[in-house]
């Protein structure tokens, strides 16, 4: 469901993209395809040098649907970003491709803690991050980070996934589904 980001992707992502249910909500926005080109090769720059972790999001049948990174690596920590094309939208791609990311940032790339803003103004995020009981809401918690984003106006929810927390989620539903086995 997911691959490490690579230049034949862009034609589709970049369509799926300057979609304007899409747009908006995109971090690395780009105004035309050469752009997005550049800034795709940016970011698998930037991932050998460990400042971020980008994947491109698949389908059933290996097409490109969406990407999802973890941006500003800082002492194990980084911001989820993530989007998926208008066509994906209420397919059920969302959920497992981060259920896959956050797996592999917390057992294989050492992260700690994943952060996520999320404007107040978009649902749809707000709702597909409600959804995952390991995330809280952390507003109150990271004050200094909440208030950095919303220095000038109260723009976003501040969320966060701790590694440990999602660990005791995976390890419970393992059990879960272990029981459910044998019953």
């Amino acid at each position: 469901m997911l691959k490490k980001r690579d230049l034949s992707e862009c034609h589709v992502l970049y369509d799926l993209m300057v979609d304007p249910a899409v747009f908006p909500f995109v971090r690395q926005k780009a105004g035309s395809f050469e752009e997005f080109m550049f800034l795709t090769k940016q970011t698998i720059e930037a991932e050998d040098r460990g400042e971020l972790i980008s994947r491109t999001i698949l389908d059933e049948w290996h097409n490109p649907i969406g990407t999802i990174n973890l941006f500003d690596i800082q002492n194990q920590c980084g911001f989820l970003g993530t989007w998926l094309g208008k066509p994906y939208h209420g397919k059920g791609y969302n959920q497992p491709a981060k259920e896959e990311f956050f797996n592999e940032l917390f057992f294989e790339k050492e992260i700690q803690t994943i952060l996520m803003r999320i404007r107040k103004t978009n649902l749809r995020s707000k709702y597909a991050a409600q959804k995952f009981p390991y995330i809280t809401l952390a507003n109150d918690v990271r004050t200094e980070i909440y208030q950095q984003l919303n220095t000038f106006e109260d723009v976003y929810d501040l969320y966060q996934i701790e590694r440990d927390t999602y660990y005791l989620y995976t390890l419970r539903e393992a059990v879960n589904e272990e029981v459910i086995r044998e019953a």
